[in-house]
């Protein structure tokens, strides 16, 4: 490309003669970026496709504009501009040449966003930085972003921010609804529980959330499942089997919240279960689903056992799977594991069964800090007392019993209270105030 083309590109992508729309702000990520801007390491945006990536390193430069920064001082390129016909390590050193001789700054930020579609990307990023040449902020739609050769590179010099879709409380703030406290959230609950099944039918992926149309809103879903599936794993990885790769997809999409394991699915994807471990594992580090293990002194056992499955965002699973909106309590859970991984990315989530008992008492969710079980938590579409199943009740203290636990949570749809038996205390709160956080 010549100097003319490139300096085309990048005026459309940087805010040196114009303002760019930046959105609606998501604050929590750009304290989280404000924070680890700090240190001499390389930033990795990574998350799903889609879920607000280039958006959030557009605000994250304006915040930096905002402090004092000279515009001139960012350098914004998107690897995923069509205008781009080769990506390679040559066009990288052809784009900051050029910034450079024309803006002429003296230690920039860059923000090379998709920079994966890049071949050997990490040597470039990793001599940039050691040099001091630039701060480097880079995003992805794949976990792979920042390991394998970067994460030889750059032992302990990169740090990541997992992108999510919209949290319940981003999604209010999307849809006009401000909460900013829990006397606030109480005055408006009707409504907040109106919007919250409208968060588990469509989703919080943003342009989903600020599209009115229903038809229209199904439609971008399946567009996203699409290139998320073709883009990010398809292509990225080379696979050849791709329709069984879709049907795999499909078929998680359509059972969340419910154990798989992969020899028990043989049969129905027509391929071998290490083919599906390995196609799972690519549509894991694609952020489309994720996995939580029962939890089992047996690491063994761990690994052998059924994995329950979630994907990122319930509106995937409502326009690709089959009649997942029927199943409001499944979409609880997947709400509740999103939820729980957004808050906590360190987190241990597991699930719990009764050992040695195919119909065994079940606990959804287990989370572990260190070698402590913190809390025990368990999802059900209640909203009364007597809506709560007893099973539910007796796996909750049968689990406390046996991982020594007393934080005891049940998720419900409308009811609260506090409940004492056999000396153990549960709470009962409603899946929005959780989500709120209230």
């Amino acid at each position: 490309m010549n100097r003319e083309e490139i300096l085309k590109i990048l005026l459309d992508w940087n805010f040196w003669k114009k303002d760019l729309d930046c959105g609606i702000e998501r604050e929590e990520y750009l304290n989280k970026a404000s924070r680890f801007l700090q240190p001499n390491m390389i930033v990795s945006i990574i998350g799903v496709r889609r879920a607000g990536k280039s958006m959030l390193m557009k605000q994250i430069a304006k915040a930096l504009i905002g402090r004092g920064m000279n515009k001139n001082e960012i350098l914004i390129v998107n690897f995923e501009d069509k205008r781009l016909i080769e990506r390679n390590l040559e066009l990288l050193d052809s784009f900051f040449n050029v910034y450079v001789q024309e803006l002429k700054p003296k230690k920039p930020f860059l923000f090379l966003d998709e920079i994966h579609k890049v071949p050997q990307w990490e040597r470039w990023a990793r001599t940039m930085h050691e040099l001091g040449k630039a701060k480097i902020i880079i995003s992805g739609s794949t976990s792979q972003l920042t390991r394998g050769e970067l994460a030889t590179l750059l032992t302990g010099r990169h740090i990541d921010i997992v992108v999510f879709p919209l949290s319940f409380k981003e999604f209010l703030k999307f849809k006009g609804l401000q909460i900013e406290n829990a006397l606030d959230a109480i005055a408006k609950e009707n409504e907040i529980k109106s919007l919250l099944r409208e968060y588990l039918r469509f989703g919080g992926f943003p342009e989903v959330v600020l599209t009115k149309d229903e038809e229209l809103k199904k439609t971008i879903l399946l567009t996203y499942f699409d290139d998320i599936i073709d883009k990010d794993v398809v292509e990225r990885y080379k696979i050849r089997k791709s329709e069984k790769l879709k049907a795999l997809a499909k078929f998680y999409l359509s059972n969340i919240s419910s154990p798989i394991t992969f020899s028990s699915l043989e049969q129905f994807i027509k391929t071998n279960p290490v083919t599906i471990e390995k196609f799972s594992t690519l549509l894991e580090e694609a952020f489309l689903i994720f996995f939580t293990k029962i939890f089992h002194p047996s690491v063994k056992k761990q690994e052998k056992a059924a994995r329950k499955v979630y994907s990122i965002d319930t509106g995937l699973c409502n326009a690709v799977g089959f009649k997942i909106e029927e199943s409001i309590g499944k979409l609880m859970e997947n709400a509740v594991a999103i939820e729980l991984k957004r808050r906590n990315p360190i987190l241990e989530i597991y699930y719990w069964k009764e050992y040695g008992r195919a119909e065994g008492k079940e606990v959804d969710f287990v989370l572990r800090e260190g070698f402590n079980v913190k809390q025990l938590i368990q999802v059900t579409y209640a909203s009364t007392r007597n809506d709560v199943e007893k099973r539910e009740l007796e796996a909750l203290l049968k689990a406390s019993e046996v991982l020594k636990c007393k934080d005891l949570l049940i998720i419900t749809w409308d009811y609260e209270s506090e409940l004492k038996i056999n000396k153990k205390r549960i709470k009962f709160t409603p899946l929005w105030k959780w989500l709120l956080n209230f």
